[in-house]
């Protein structure tokens, strides 16, 4: 009985992001078992998180009845600029964090094997993994959520860069001069069209008197919006929260032209919060905008799909990532 139960077969995947950490058990043919999802509180700095983050583990795994024995590793996706080799979140802007040593620390909590990725680049692992025809071999992922981010998969594989920070394409500039970014520069597409910025966006112009549903649903202050009330809201005929997603959307056909000129993948997939909850709302306008501006040709053979598995691609990723690295 106990060589059964201690025989390492599970795998652990992990998302950490500015406003929750979700993480997932999963067989090794990447079926998920059991999750668990608690919230980051990122302003108890990063010694409280790591410690939620090994919580959120172990939730998980007892979830389905196992212990941290039977599992073999654990793949965690973190946000902002990471150095996988090292071990390292280098800095996330959206956490606060600078050179924190989270594999180490986490390790040392659970007594396992952590492989660490930036975020953006495991959910574009686990799409490409599970989603994709395994005929395609070039993809760029952009997942909006509180932040953007990115993945990029040249020749079928993760691509990183020279120091591993390729992908971050929430920091092309797509308005010089334009609003503010958490990473401090101006006019970045996250400070353009993220989550974070459409609800800023219409806080603002609800203070200067815009009208909108929001208020009715939410009151004044307009506190805990979510994704899913501007979708109610454009459903139930706001005109202004349609014009602002609208936006959004236009800037998302923008970033991908802008790929597509670049790099000519096959396919773009798209992800996070934000399009699980306004897919209908923003997937035409995105297509239509992308192909406007890409250069003649480009995207004669070009697939730009939204994810179908939502907010479990940062934790099939994570599986992923521990099962290619603990083989």
């Amino acid at each position: 009985m106990a060589e059964t139960s201690d025989k390492k077969e599970f795998l652990v995947g992990v998302d950490l992001g500015g406003t929750k950490i979700l993480s997932g058990v999963f067989k090794n043919n990447l079926e998920c078992i059991s999750r668990a999802k608690i919230s980051t509180k990122p302003g108890r700095g990063p010694t409280a998180v790591i410690d939620r983050i090994a919580r959120c583990v172990r939730d998980a795994v007892d979830e389905c009845d196992l212990t941290l024995k039977q599992v073999r590793a654990v793949g965690l996706g973190a946000p902002g600029a990471v150095d996988s080799d090292a071990g390292k979140v280098v800095f996330a802007p959206n956490l606060g964090w600078e050179n924190e040593p989270l594999k180490k620390k986490l390790e040392d909590l659970l007594g396992l094997p952590v492989f660490l990725e930036n975020d953006c680049n495991i959910c574009t692992l686990g799409v490409f993994e599970t989603e994709i025809n395994p005929k395609v071999r070039s993809l760029a992922g952009i997942f909006l959520g509180t932040g953007i981010g990115g993945g990029l998969i040249l020749d079928g594989k993760l691509y990183t860069g020279s120091n591993q920070v390729a992908g971050e394409i929430g920091h092309m500039i797509l308005e010089v001069g334009g609003p503010k970014c958490g990473c401090g520069n101006r006019g970045c597409y996250e400070a353009l069209a993220s989550r974070s910025a459409i609800f800023r966006r219409i806080q603002t112009a609800v203070k200067e008197g815009q009208k909108t549903i929001l208020t009715e649903m939410l009151g004044p202050g307009l506190a805990d919006m979510r994704s899913g009330d501007l979708r109610k809201a454009i459903r139930q005929g706001d005109k202004f929260v349609e014009k602002v997603v609208e936006e959004a959307a236009e800037y998302t056909g923008i970033a991908i032209a802008n790929l597509v000129n670049l790099l000519n993948p096959e396919t773009i997939v798209l992800g996070g919060g934000l399009i699980t909850a306004l897919e209908d709302e923003m997937m035409a306008i995105i297509v239509e905008t992308a192909k406007d501006y890409a250069f003649a040709g480009t995207t004669k053979h070009l697939d730009i799909v939204a994810s179908k598995i939502g907010d479990d691609a940062g934790i099939v990723g994570g599986a992923v990532l521990a099962k290619n690295k603990s083989k």
